[in-house]
């Protein structure tokens, strides 16, 4: 294993930790709202980490390839879990989001077993991750959003959401254009 996987690993255990003292918080100011910050912090930090050292050390690997993204959608369900049971209006956000990360988690499946990979994530997806994250960290850093900021938020997250769900879909239904051999993929090196 690889050490920028292994930072990568250590983002992964970092959620549950980030959870917790965010329920502990009761999304109000104080020491378990502060340690939740911190938590978070330091698991985008290593975001950013493991991306630098795979990338400038060669150490990119088909496990690192896999666990990143993989990392990043389960600190976006949590982010969203959490503030979604602060502000109801995100449920809404958070089941278009499971929506779609299992539709592409069975279609990448289905591909798979068809010998096909997406050849990479779609610019509407790393749009959407991207407006996601920011509009959740923002939720996070100012825990006491007005109804109507959060509204508007949840509005933009959705959209951004459907948008890329759409483009999955369509991809998914034949652009194989998108897609390469699962043996032209170099092998792993964990």
């Amino acid at each position: 294993m690889t050490t920028a996987s292994k930072i990568t690993l250590v983002r992964v255990f970092l959620i549950p930790a980030y959870m917790v003292t965010m329920y502990l918080s009761g999304g109000e100011a104080g020491l378990w709202m502060y340690l939740s910050l911190a938590i978070f912090i330091v698991a985008s930090l290593t975001d950013f980490i493991d991306g630098y050292i795979a990338r400038k050390y060669n150490q990119v690997s088909d496990f690192g390839k896999f666990l990143d993204p993989l990392a990043d959608k389960l600190t976006q369900f949590s982010l969203l879990l959490c503030l979604a049971i602060r502000y109801p209006v995100l449920w809404a956000v958070f089941s278009l989001f499971v929506l779609k990360e299992l539709f592409q988690l069975t279609a990448g499946i289905v591909a798979a077993k068809h010998g096909y990979i997406l050849k990479g994530a779609l610019i509407s997806g790393k749009i959407c991750t991207t407006v996601l994250f920011t509009s959740l960290v923002a939720m996070v850093l100012f825990h006491n959003m007005d109804e109507t900021t959060v509204n508007i938020i949840a509005m933009v997250d959705g959209f951004f959401l459907m948008v890329a769900f759409a483009d999955y879909f369509i991809t998914y239904l034949g652009k194989q254009s998108r897609f390469q051999s699962l043996d032209d993929k170099p092998s792993a090196q964990i």
